[in-house]
């Protein structure tokens, strides 16, 4: 089975690199759900934000949409 690209923003994405080791993240499978398959990543709230106003989203959003 070939492995999936993964989300073009992750080694960039201010959330992930902020909210890495928090215990919350991991829980949640964020990364996993959203940034680990590039299909799987359009449903990212974060990457619809970059897209909708051209600029990165606050560090503090979840791929959710959720504020944290």
């Amino acid at each position: 089975m070939a492995e999936k690209e993964k989300c073009e923003l992750l080694d960039t994405c201010g959330f992930f690199l902020n909210f890495r080791g928090n215990s919350e993240v991991v829980k949640q499978g964020w990364i996993r759900m959203y940034c680990q398959d590039k299909e799987k990543s359009e449903r990212c709230e974060r990457k619809k934000y970059r897209k909708r106003t051209g600029q990165a989203p606050p560090d503090n959003m979840a791929p959710t949409g959720k504020m944290l």
